[in-house]
């Protein structure tokens, strides 16, 4: 009985040391479209308490940034830590026009994480590639996930009642709500039904919202002005959003896992709403800080301290090289990661922190075409090739929608902000614009038999830029610094010859 007595007392004294050495789970949340001065911790007109105090209780990042100021390449970033070119992923895709994907060779956060023992989950949407329209591709499954629920791309008809949720693989039909609910419904069905407690598991949630087509419960939009303004309707999805985390978060909490829990917050690129970027220049699909620059926020009460400010330039290509960092385990053997390890300035040991690599954007169709950071100072260019898109064409249907919205008075028209914007992100409520504009959009995608243009061209314009004395990126000082435009100017050349020298050409395949 003694011995009994004796070994129940040791188990007690011992087992919080072994609680505190399982290793911590991992939930990314990343955002579709949302700018980096939306939300309530950056300064923005959204109520969003449950990301505030997840900022307040961990690390907000001032000068954070997406895989890429468009969908496709920067999920592509996020899953390996790597240039998306180099992963496979040159621009958005569509499934049913592009054999492009997220290559199966690559090593993703999920093959990593599962092979230390996670349990791995995808949720919402996807957008690298799914075997739809009679396309081999990869599935979640095969990028290392056990679990997946969600979309090719954003939720249809809009995020109300969405009609193509598949779950591994098989259509669902329409779901009643709002997307971001229902896949944090199913988050938490997966935490009480397929958790299992002795494992840490990996949620990679990726929301819809604020995506076009947009929607949101009248309740909420009304706080923020008429029921049919874009503008209101936009901040509502944000703030469901929100409210959708922080169901998921009081689920953590409910199953005593919070604690040990590093949660991941950013947008995968920055709004379509150049508003709502705040002061900085350029929009989605930009190579300035507007379309690539948004929130970033890491929570772990068990590793990180709370209250911490970071100022140092990082990104989503750092996700996996830091997860391993934080949970303690090896990085991928043989990859090359373009993404640092950011668990140093995160733990209070800053002095250890090294960027091996600059962070670097690069997207082929867009001009400025590429970005190279080095601390304060950004070097962006511009290509010296041109691409075969018919723009006479799409701006002559561009011009025939701006009559028929001119002619309804369209609150999509009264909505402020350049139609050119519009046609890419904003479903049009009349139907014979809306068809228009999808002509529009067919005239505009990415065709792979760009590829080989695009790796055989080069840089013809380079602009420097401060942007600790200049955020918005209005005056161009490279004629005052030559040493610092010669230097940045041969990193983002050899950076550009080793991603395209990786990039595959889907045109020939």
């Amino acid at each position: 009985m003694k011995t009994i007595l004796t070994f129940l007392f040791f188990l007690l004294l011992v087992g919080p040391c072994f609680a505190k050495d399982k290793p911590p789970n991992v939930v990314v949340m990343y955002v579709d479209d949302l700018g980096w001065q939306d939300i309530g911790c950056y300064g923005g007109p959204v109520r969003t308490p449950t990301l505030d105090k997840l900022a307040a209780d961990g690390v907000r990042f001032t000068d954070f940034h997406s895989g890429c100021g468009v969908c496709s390449p920067s999920r592509a970033t996020v899953m390996t830590g790597r240039h998306h070119i180099r992963s496979g992923v040159y621009h958005v895709i569509s499934d049913r026009d592009h054999a492009m994907h997220l290559l199966e060779s690559e090593v993703t956060i999920a093959e990593v994480l599962k092979q230390n023992g996670y349990d791995t989950v995808h949720l919402g949407k996807w957008h690298i590639g799914l075997p739809f329209g009679g396309r081999k591709k990869p599935t979640p499954y095969d990028h290392g996930f056990d679990y997946w629920f969600g979309t090719e791309n954003t939720a249809h008809p809009s995020h109300k009642d969405p009609v193509n949720f598949h779950r591994h693989g098989k259509p669902l039909g329409k779901i009643e709500g709002y997307a971001c609910q229902i896949v944090v419904d199913e988050a938490i069905s997966w935490l009480e039904k397929e958790r299992q407690a002795d494992k840490p598991f990996f949620l990679n949630i990726w929301f819809h919202e604020p995506h076009a087509p947009i929607a949101a419960p009248d309740e909420i939009v009304s706080q923020y002005g008429d029921l049919h303004d874009p503008a209101a309707i936009y901040s509502g999805t944000i703030e469901n959003t929100d409210r959708a985390i922080a169901r998921l978060v009081e689920k953590l909490k409910a199953i005593d896992e919070l604690e040990n829990t590093i949660i991941v917050y950013a947008s995968d690129n920055g709004s379509y709403r150049a508003e709502r970027n705040g002061p900085l220049n350029g929009s989605k699909g930009s190579n300035f800080e507007g379309g690539i620059r948004v929130p970033g926020i890491i929570y772990w009460p068990n590793g990180i301290s709370a209250g911490q400010v970071e100022k140092e330039p990082a990104g989503m290509v750092d996700l996996l090289p830091t997860i391993c960092g934080l949970a303690e385990i090896d990085k991928p053997e043989g990859v090359h990661l373009d993404g640092s390890d950011l668990s140093p300035l995160l733990t209070g040991r800053r002095n250890e922190f090294q960027r091996h690599i600059p962070l670097f954007f690069l997207l082929p169709t867009s001009n400025p075409t590429a970005t190279v950071r080095d601390s304060r100072f950004a070097l962006v260019a511009w290509r010296d090739y041109e691409l075969p898109k018919d723009l006479e064409a799409m701006n002559g249907l561009m011009n025939r929608v701006e009559v028929i919205l001119k002619r309804e008075n369209s609150p999509e028209l009264r909505d402020g902000g350049r139609l050119w914007s519009k046609m890419f992100n904003t479903k049009f409520a009349n139907k014979e614009a809306e068809k228009l504009r999808i002509q529009f959009l067919k005239l505009n995608r990415f065709n792979e038999s760009w590829i080989p243009i695009i790796k055989a061209g080069g840089y013809k314009r380079f602009e420097l830029y401060d942007l600790d004395a200049d955020i918005g990126q209005t005056t161009d000082i490279a004629k005052q610094h030559p040493k610092i435009v010669n230097r940045l100017k041969q990193q983002l050349l050899d950076i550009t010859t080793s991603v395209m020298a990786d990039g595959p050409d889907w045109h020939r395949q």
